[in-house]
């Protein structure tokens, strides 16, 4: 099982502030799960576009980095600050 976490405007676009489900088969990397999210409704689709940002097990991620069995992956947009 993997766990994924929202915040912001990514949960609100998904209606999803945290899921459990076991890790999809062919998805060893954050995109690998991006693409597998979006399939699941046209608002995952949506609140995955361009400029996410991602951390695995609490450790800021990219889209290149390793998802596996028991990690914690969490989507949040960007950060601005002024």
């Amino acid at each position: 099982m993997i766990t994924i976490k929202t915040f912001a405007q990514i949960r609100e676009i998904s209606g999803d502030s945290e899921l459990s489900l076991p890790l999809p088969e062919n998805c060893t990397t954050v995109a690998g799960l991006k693409a597998h999210l979006a399939t699941r409704s046209s608002a995952w689709e949506q609140a995955l576009l361009a400029g996410v940002l991602c951390a695995v097990n609490q450790s800021l991620g990219e889209e290149t980095s390793a998802v596996n069995d028991g990690d914690e992956v969490a989507f949040f947009p960007p950060v601005t600050g002024g």
